[in-house]
């Protein structure tokens, strides 16, 4: 098994690295942390990071933050915890000192704005790649509930625009009285 200090050192790094370099919030950091916790260093499974995106959308504060917290706590408890929160709000902590330094520069300038919309495209195509990668894997689960709350939670969404904060309450209620089905039935089989 690894040292703590392993462990702090690879979660501040690994952290800092990706909130460095991505744009785009939350919906685009989440896949590579899932690339890189779940797929390349097995700390956690993927139920777990499905989990953690959950309370960490539901949760008040910025996504990201939410998802290192929680994700650092999983792997190495409180001290993981605060080295990942760490490690997320840092670069964009210095980033912005920096540019508020050259902000009138920055403001007008066509080749910024240019090159800010071409990462606007790129962040649109991560988002919808989480979103398909997700929700495929949702439907591999062949869970008839989790389908239909899925399916539901985008109509809401998108066709009734229903505000988030409900669905996403409508969504906790139905995971919970889902648990509180499979714990009574667990002797009768497996509530889908």
């Amino acid at each position: 098994m690894k040292s703590k200090s392993y462990i702090y050192r690879k979660l501040f790094s690994t952290t800092f690295y990706l909130s460095a370099f991505t744009f785009g919030g939350g919906f685009v950091i989440i896949p590579l942390m899932k690339k890189k916790f779940v797929d390349n260093l097995h700390w956690i499974d993927e139920e777990e990071m499905l989990n953690i995106i959950a309370i960490a959308q539901s949760s008040p504060g910025a996504m990201a933050v939410n998802a290192s917290l929680l994700l650092g706590y999983r792997v190495a408890g409180i001290g993981g915890a605060m080295v990942t929160i760490l490690g997320t709000i840092l670069p964009p902590l210095i980033t912005i000192s920096i540019l508020s330094f050259f902000y009138a520069a920055f403001r007008d300038n066509v080749v910024v704005n240019a090159v800010l919309k071409g990462m606007q495209a790129g962040v649109a195509a991560v988002i919808a790649d989480v979103a398909v990668s997700l929700g495929g894997n949702i439907v591999k689960q062949k869970n008839i509930v989790s389908m239909l709350t899925m399916i539901g939670a985008f109509a809401a969404t998108f066709f009734l625009k229903i505000n988030v904060v409900y669905i996403i309450l409508a969504c906790g209620c139905i995971g919970a009285v889902k648990v509180f089905l499979q714990s009574k039935t667990s002797k009768g089989g497996d509530i889908k």
